[in-house]
């Protein structure tokens, strides 16, 4: 009988130990941002249903710009790329949502800025695939 306790005791801190053990993830996203040395920039993004939203400091040197943004085997949720000049006026805000009309968008920026540090914000909501985006100086 002492020896059933002992392997039942054994049995049961056997299974705490590895039900403990798992890890439990819930929803992610990101995004990475990566300046060449002409001074465009351009990065990936990614998530497997989750939100994130991060804003990078890029040098434009232009009053314009051009971009692209895409999506591919997105399963669902939006992409969201929001441009703002050296004195913070907004010339771009541009979505993408999964299955929901055009899976990319390119073009300029939509109005003149000030050159300068440009503020570049990634928005990803409830994002589940991958896409990327760039950002070339306008003319």
């Amino acid at each position: 009988m002492k020896q059933a306790k002992i392997l039942v005791v054994l049995l049961l801190a056997a299974v705490g130990l590895f039900s403990s053990c798992e890890k439990e993830e819930g929803p992610t996203a990101n995004a990475t941002f990566t300046t060449t040395t002409s001074g465009d920039t351009d990065g990936d993004v990614t998530g497997n249903g989750g939100s994130f939203a991060k804003t990078y400091t890029w040098q434009n040197s232009m009053p314009t710009a051009d971009y692209n943004m895409d999506i591919t085997a997105s399963r669902g949720g939006s992409f969201q790329l929001v441009i703002k000049d050296a004195e913070g006026k907004n010339v771009l805000d541009k979505k993408l949502t999964a299955g929901d009309g055009e899976d990319s968008k390119s073009g300029v920026t939509s109005s003149s800025g000030a050159p300068g540090a440009w503020t570049v914000a990634i928005v990803l909501t409830d994002f589940n695939g991958d896409g990327s985006f760039s950002l070339n100086k306008g003319d």
